[in-house]
């Protein structure tokens, strides 16, 4: 039988993965109320031009700057060119573009580095139950979600971008800059989207890599509410327990099944998420 500890041990680092996929979602929804079912797509050509960097340098930490600032111009291309087109067009209207978004993005990266699996490598020794890697994991994701926590909680920026997105009118009239608010917001979310590829491409990497991820972070997301990052960080955490479980103690083909039962009992039963607040609506 699997070892607890080690069981742990393994769902907290994959859950760090799926809080840092999440924490993504969870920006772009606070800043533009869009849920961005690309982010996958972005984060993964984000993780390639990483492997490329890496095979042509041998340098792990320029990779990751490079898939950190491509995260960030490709955040701001899909704002400025593919949504804000949209943005009077309905609620529907993003996110079929962020779904044919996936899609393109999926396919141009099998087509220029195909469908075969790619090594990657790990930032530091893998090896071990919770191993420097596993660490290293860990605590980027703790750090950048406490960033992220002090940008909306604590700075003018984080409260423009919500006003940006909550009341663009009101806050336009105040002299909030609207348009690069939500550019701001893509980008940020982007960014932290590229980092959580990087570190979920490890060991191999294909096309489909984050599919999965992406179910998982989109669940951890929903626990959270999609509006609260700590709740986000903390339904990360502990559905990468809870799925290390399910993997060692049931079996791993379960795995996936597992966190889309979460996702619809969470969603039937608390739709505003274990830590989100609904909010009354006058009609």
């Amino acid at each position: 039988m699997p070892d607890f500890l080690t069981l742990t041990l393994g769902g907290l680092t994959n859950g760090a993965i799926y809080a840092a996929l999440g924490l993504a979602l969870v920006i772009i929804y606070r800043a533009t109320r869009v849920v961005n079912f690309a982010q996958p797509a972005l984060a993964l050509l984000c993780a390639y031009l990483a492997h490329s960097v890496n095979r042509a340098t041998g340098g792990y930490w320029l990779g990751l700057l490079v898939a950190l600032v491509a995260g960030g111009v490709l955040g701001a291309l899909t704002e400025r060119v593919l949504m804000r087109p949209l943005r009077r067009s309905g609620e529907l209207a993003p996110v079929i573009a962020t779904l044919g978004l996936l899609m393109l993005l999926q396919a141009v990266s099998g087509m220029i580095w195909s469908a075969e699996p790619k090594s990657f490598p790990y930032a530091f020794d893998f090896r071990g139950a919770f191993s420097p890697a596993a660490v290293f994991v860990v605590v980027v994701v703790l750090v950048t979600a406490g960033a992220v926590l002090a940008l909306f909680g604590a700075t003018t920026l984080g409260l423009r971008m919500r006003a940006a997105a909550f009341k663009p009118e009101v806050a336009s009239l105040v002299g909030v800059k609207v348009g690069l608010m939500l550019t701001i917001g893509w980008t940020l979310a982007a960014v932290v989207g590229a980092l959580a590829g990087v570190l979920a491409a490890p060991p191999f990497l294909s096309p489909t890599v984050l599919d999965a991820v992406f179910v998982y972070a989109l669940t951890a997301a929903v626990l959270g509410g999609l509006e609260n990052p700590v709740g986000t960080i903390i339904g990360g955490f502990g559905l990468g327990v809870v799925l290390s479980y399910v993997s060692g103690y049931v079996g791993p083909e379960l795995v996936t099944l597992a966190s889309l039962a979460i996702l619809v009992l969470v969603l039937t039963f608390r739709p505003h998420g274990l830590f989100g607040r609904g909010v009354a609506r006058r009609v």
